[in-house]
């Protein structure tokens, strides 16, 4: 009879064994994962394939019915126009911008940690602070813009009710707040570059224009190739500025594509409909990503 208390056998799996360490430790992570994430997409896609609403009805199964309504939707396309165009505006500036901020900063200008502070201390502002302070900004009357405008003789200009001025106001006010991550970002790889190389330039005889075309530029390539795509991306889920500036306006001449989820789906009640438009988003979003990811894939080849 054997003692209760025996050894398992040599070569006999043991529990530790069935579940590797890894696992364990990812555990918690991987629970959150699924309730925050998994689930809330699997919830969202069958709620796309019903008419689900805030409404007091119990929802439908309606198959593929939103999302042929959505690619029919004069307003999805012109909300999704809105956001590309956005994008468009936005993305060569919090690039270009940040790579001279970032020079500036690198070339050992006096009170170096103060330049560094006051170019990313607005990118650790909330949204809130960001669009109440440009709202006074952007006042027709008492703004400093349009003081700065009159001052040099120039007419005031409807910051935010002109649907030809509109949308450049939120790309100034994203701009001012945003750029201090790319900025942070751009500072980091500039420092990574190798000194050797600026020493052999300039034994060579090359000026500072030279140095910044022939080695500091094609350095930064891939960092400014992984900014481009993480600011496109950010861009085109534009949503909490536009809402709280212009709140779409005006005439929805502002109002990107999850603004417009957001007023189907919580003003218009519609949450299956909105549901579908979000899911055509993300795959827009997905075809996008795949795109910049397969042009980084073959620059570096």
């Amino acid at each position: 009879m054997s003692s209760p208390h025996a050894s398992p056998r040599p070569g006999a799996p043991s529990a530790r064994r069935l579940v590797p360490p890894g696992l364990l430790f990812a555990l918690p992570f991987l629970v959150l994962f699924a309730l925050f994430m998994v689930w809330p997409l699997v919830q969202g896609l069958w709620m796309s394939l019903t008419d689900t609403s805030l409404s007091a009805h119990a929802p439908a199964f309606v198959g593929l019915d939103n999302f042929a309504e959505a690619l029919g939707d004069a307003e999805v396309w012109r909300s999704l126009g809105h956001t590309v165009w956005f994008t468009v505006l936005s993305t060569v500036p919090l690039v270009a911008v940040a790579l001279g901020m970032a020079l500036l900063v690198h070339t050992g200008l006096p009170g170096q940690w103060v330049w560094r502070l006051a170019f990313f201390a607005p990118y650790l502002l909330p949204v809130g602070v960001v669009s109440l302070l440009w709202i006074w900004l952007y006042q027709p009357d008492l703004g400093l813009l349009n003081h700065l405008l009159e001052s040099a003789g120039l007419g005031p200009v409807s910051w935010l009710s002109d649907e030809s001025v509109a949308m450049w106001a939120i790309v100034l006010t994203t701009l001012w707040w945003t750029v201090g991550f790319n900025f942070l970002l751009y500072l980091a790889a500039l420092q990574a570059i190798p000194d050797h190389l600026y020493e052999a330039a300039a034994i060579d005889g090359a000026g500072a224009w030279r140095r910044l075309w022939s080695i500091t530029l094609p350095q930064l390539s891939r960092i400014t190739g992984v900014i481009t795509v993480l600011q496109i991306l950010a861009s085109l889920k534009v949503f909490d500025q536009v809402y709280l500036l212009t709140k779409g306006g005006p005439n929805n001449s502002t109002r990107p594509v999850i603004e417009y989820m957001y007023d189907v789906g919580f003003t218009g009640y519609r949450l299956g409909y909105a549901s579908a438009v979000s899911y055509l988003f993300f795959a827009l979003v997905l075809i996008a990503s795949a795109a910049q990811y397969a042009a980084l894939r073959r620059r570096e080849k």
